[in-house]
């Protein structure tokens, strides 16, 4: 599902070079729950945007499937995340002018799916995450959890068969973090979805099929969970 060989991403702060990522090369299977982990800086949230099609490598090569991300301009990359990729980031990026259901139709009606069948599709999924009954409020009078499993509903409307996570339990207390965890690894196990998540959670890390830890821009380990995965 994931292709990447000799991946670098160099910055320039001022003056300064600022290496990103360097030399990665990394290979994910169809249907994969990997965990990226590392300190602050150490380059996850750089592959994410980089398998994203968000940013480009400055060298080395990234395939999704049978799509080429490096050699992609601006509006085919956009077209490649609207098809391929479902996005959870950690502070939710929910639209507040919108309603509940209306942010989980977005990507659907951009697609240029009918306002009737991107609501049928919502509802569905707003009712597998628990929030049907709050589909006409506003996300300023939901909680951190709840405007969470918005962003989790919004970025499975279009059924990717790729899911990228940035933090996705880091704003939320311990017993939402766990609910979240356990939605998000079940919907990945029913519909065999690739899933990579950067995450500071080594509890939640430990609970995927795979780690690969990031250290200055390069994989430092790429290593089974001690126990086995549970994919709720």
């Amino acid at each position: 599902m994931i292709r990447m060989e000799g991946v670098a991403r160099r910055y320039h702060d001022g003056q300064k070079e600022v290496w990103a990522l360097r030399d990665v090369n990394l290979f994910v299977p169809q249907g994969q729950v990997v965990a990226l982990t590392g300190k602050s800086g150490s380059g996850k949230s750089t592959l994410l945007h980089l398998v994203a099609g968000l940013d480009l490598p400055t060298s080395g090569r990234i395939n999704v499937g049978p799509v080429r991300l490096d050699g992609l301009d601006d509006d085919r990359r956009t077209e490649f995340r609207l098809r391929m990729v479902g996005l959870i980031f950690q502070f939710f990026h929910l639209l507040p002018g919108l309603t509940v259901a209306e942010n989980v139709m977005f990507p659907a009606e951009l697609a240029g799916w009918s306002r009737r069948e991107a609501r049928a599709r919502s509802m569905d999924l707003l009712a597998r995450v628990e929030l049907d009954e709050r589909a006409d409020a506003f996300p300023d009078r939901l909680s951190g959890g709840e405007q969470q499993r918005i962003a989790i509903a919004r970025s499975l409307i279009l059924e990717p068969p790729l899911l990228l996570a940035d933090e996705p339990t880091g704003n939320l207390d311990a017993e939402s973090g766990e609910r979240i965890a356990g939605l998000l690894f079940g919907l990945a196990r029913d519909r065999r979805m690739t899933v990579m998540l950067a995450t500071h959670s080594l509890e939640l890390a430990g609970r995927t099929d795979r780690i690969v830890t990031l250290r200055a821009g390069r994989v430092a380990s790429d290593s089974r969970p001690a126990t086995p995965p549970q994919h709720e």
